[in-house]
């Protein structure tokens, strides 16, 4: 699709307007597929709509605290399983395997299932993954466990992307984004501590515990508020086949992908930087941490305001002054004050970046918003996986400075990507 064809008042008739946020966030239908949509929103301003969104909101921060939690608690997992730290770490790992693979396939075979169900199947999944890890007698049990969630995770994110806007209609679809976005950073955020204060107070099995009765009550809570949401309609391979066919699309998954290689190249050390090489105590590294992911918030929040400006804009913004952040901490990460203000900040633009990711997606395939959410959520866990093994390979051969300074060249040349992309594709405005 060339920027004329793009740009024409007919094509921007039938456009859709979208907004996401986070690791993950969704689109707004508004063609023949909105109809459903519409019949939803009956009265968007209704505290049940707004309940069902802080209910979808929920079940992510309960998605994403699971995903994070075990980084903190694989000391004692390895300890009380009798494995080696590194082979503990493929819980953490096996997940991101699974979502990459799980996501279009659960797009191709979900079409004719309503929404809610998905969402409370998928939460009950969530919450058996817990429970058997806590209870699990051997370290393959824990593997097979933790693929499962891996494969829901991929399957809700796929699922959730859309369901902000149908249940709230897409005059408040912005609001309702920004809302889910800020459940995906705050378990960000919870995730990690949680698990490390949790399993020093209780444990690690009763950390999984804790984390399966948080879940039951999100489905419960789910359960009470959320209405029927029908699909779309649209599960075909061709679907997904058309998302990777628009240029705009392309563009913004290789820009995607290029800029969670750096984000990951650097987060995934980002622990020993501030202790080994800025020399912070872990209780000050676990608050900048919480810090961290209240910036995340706030730049969910701010990002939607941003995107109706302009999304690829604002994508390579964003992504420039977060490479500026990664270079700067490279260059000045030894004085404990700069580095902790330049985490702050890296978690304000991180947030504006991540939805910006598949939001440039969602406005590129806006007939299919679920099969863009999917190739998304497997093209970012792809490079999430090659992000932390390329740190992987950088921390054993060079430093952590080099480590930093390689993250930031990379996110700079996402940036860089997005403004040649701006050049040559347009998407479409929205309210």
């Amino acid at each position: 699709m060339t920027k004329t064809e793009e740009g024409t008042p007919t094509h921007r008739a039938t456009r859709v307007r979208v907004v996401a946020a986070s690791s993950c966030a969704a689109a707004v239908p508004t063609q023949p597929a909105a109809a459903p949509a519409a019949a939803l929103a009956a009265e968007p301003g209704s505290r049940r709509a707004w309940a069902s969104v802080g209910a979808v909101a929920l079940g992510a921060f309960v998605v994403v605290m699971t995903e994070t939690m075990p980084v903190g608690l694989l000391p004692q997992i390895a300890d009380g399983l009798h494995v080696s730290l590194g082979l503990a770490g493929l819980m953490v790992l096996v997940p991101g395997f699974s979502a990459a693979v799980s996501a279009p396939l659960f797009f191709l075979r979900s079409g004719r299932f309503d929404r809610r169900s998905v969402i409370l199947v998928l939460g009950l999944t969530v919450l058996v993954s817990n429970a058997v890890v806590a209870v699990a007698p051997n370290f393959v049990l824990v593997l097979i466990a933790r693929m499962s969630f891996g494969a829901t995770l991929g399957a809700f994110w796929t699922v959730v992307s859309p369901v902000g806007p149908k249940l709230v209609g897409p005059a408040g679809g912005t609001r309702a984004i920004t809302i889910i976005a800020a459940g995906i950073s705050g378990g960000t955020v919870v995730g990690l501590p949680a698990g490390q204060f949790l399993g020093n107070l209780l444990g690690w099995r009763l950390t999984f515990v804790t984390a399966a009765a948080a879940t039951l009550f999100v489905v419960v809570a789910q359960t009470a508020v959320l209405p029927g949401i029908p699909p779309d309609g649209r599960t075909h391979l061709r679907d997904l086949v058309g998302v990777v066919t628009r240029r705009a699309a392309r563009f913004g998954m290789a820009a995607g992908a290029v800029v969670f290689i750096g984000q990951f190249t650097a987060w995934t050390y980002i622990t020993p930087f501030l202790t080994d090489h800025t020399h912070l105590s872990s209780g000050v590294v676990s608050l900048l941490f919480v810090i961290y992911g209240c910036g995340g918030i706030v730049g969910s929040l701010v990002a939607g305001s941003l995107f109706k400006r302009g999304v690829i804009g604002s994508f390579a913004g964003s992504a420039a002054v977060v490479a500026a952040l990664l270079i700067g901490l490279a260059s000045s990460g030894t004085l404990p004050w700069l580095a902790a203000l330049l985490l702050v900040l890296w978690g304000l633009f991180w947030g504006i970046v991540n939805p910006g990711t598949l939001v440039w997606i969602l406005d590129a395939t806006p007939e299919t918003p679920e099969a863009a959410s999917a190739m998304n959520v497997t093209n970012l866990q792809i490079a999430l996986a090659a992000g932390s093994g390329l740190g992987a390979i950088l921390v054993s051969s060079t430093t952590l400075q080099t480590v930093f300074l390689t993250a930031g060249f990379i996110v700079l040349s996402s940036a860089v990507l997005a403004a040649v992309a701006a050049r040559f594709v347009t998407l479409a405005p929205r309210k």
